[in-house]
């Protein structure tokens, strides 16, 4: 019998991410639920991605935190026809590899640990005298860049795109949170945002959270800010990816 049978489990990543995590918990027997409480909308202005995209091949390396930024990224120099490249790229962890992969990227370097302190780690010898472009989201952590620039490198951020806490996600937690055999038994944080964005749309709703649910933090990052939201996650991923968030449910089930 799957290990996960019939466990309600509430996937919170945008739309287009979700079906990646939703397939491997069905298999385990699961029942998803996909509320997405991100999208991914263009930024305020591309000025700064545009700038940066048009001299790209003056930058000694091309940072990635997020498979979101390869695809923004991707896009953004599709409809501007741009083909070059830097002389480097690096990115946080396994599933933005794959995105920079997906799209043609050679990727130069993965640090062991898919956390922005590791990247910025690895780095280090290459910082001094360097100059590094890093596309990504409007609001991000800045431990990256700062540890870059303190080592003497020159760091370029050109927003590539915004998260959003979709208003449509509203009726449908109501409608999950209004009567208990609705509830989940287990919710799935993929990211800081999704912690943060869910609790605000639970707000916006005049929802509380029910009692007794697991709550799944992908890792160090996101657990850190559920309990800054006031909620203890109950089982933390080994690594920051999708098969190691699935083993701590199965672990923690």
């Amino acid at each position: 019998m799957p290990l996960l049978t019939n466990k309600r489990i509430l996937i919170t990543r945008t739309r287009h991410q979700a079906s990646e995590l939703a397939t491997q918990l069905e298999a385990l027997g699961a029942i998803t639920i996909l509320i997405p409480t991100i999208e991914i909308v263009p930024p305020t202005s591309f000025a700064a991605l545009d700038a940066a995209l048009t001299c790209l091949r003056t930058y000694d390396w091309l940072l990635f935190t997020s498979a979101n930024a390869v695809e923004a990224f991707h896009r953004r120099a599709q409809f501007l026809h741009l083909t070059q490249l830097p002389k480097h790229i690096a990115v946080i962890g396994p599933a933005t590899l794959r995105a920079a992969n997906a799209i043609g990227l050679t990727v130069d370097l993965v640090p062991p640990q898919y956390l922005a302190e590791s990247l910025a780690e690895a780095l280090l010898p290459e910082a001094s005298g360097k100059s590094f472009l890093l596309p990504r989201a409007a609001e991000a952590r800045d431990t990256l860049p700062e540890t870059l620039t303190a080592a003497g490198a020159t760091v370029t951020i050109a927003e590539a795109y915004r998260n959003q806490t979709p208003p449509n996600s509203i009726p449908a937690l109501r409608h999950l949170f209004s009567a208990p055999e609705n509830y989940p038994d287990a919710i799935t944080f993929t990211s800081a945002s999704t912690a943060t964005n869910l609790f605000a749309l639970l707000e916006a709703a005049n929802l509380t959270l029910p009692p007794n649910i697991t709550l799944a933090s992908i890792g160090p990052i996101t657990s850190q800010t559920l309990r800054a939201l006031g909620h203890e996650p109950t089982v933390e991923a080994a690594e920051p990816t999708i098969p190691a968030l699935i083993e701590s449910l199965l672990k923690g089930r």
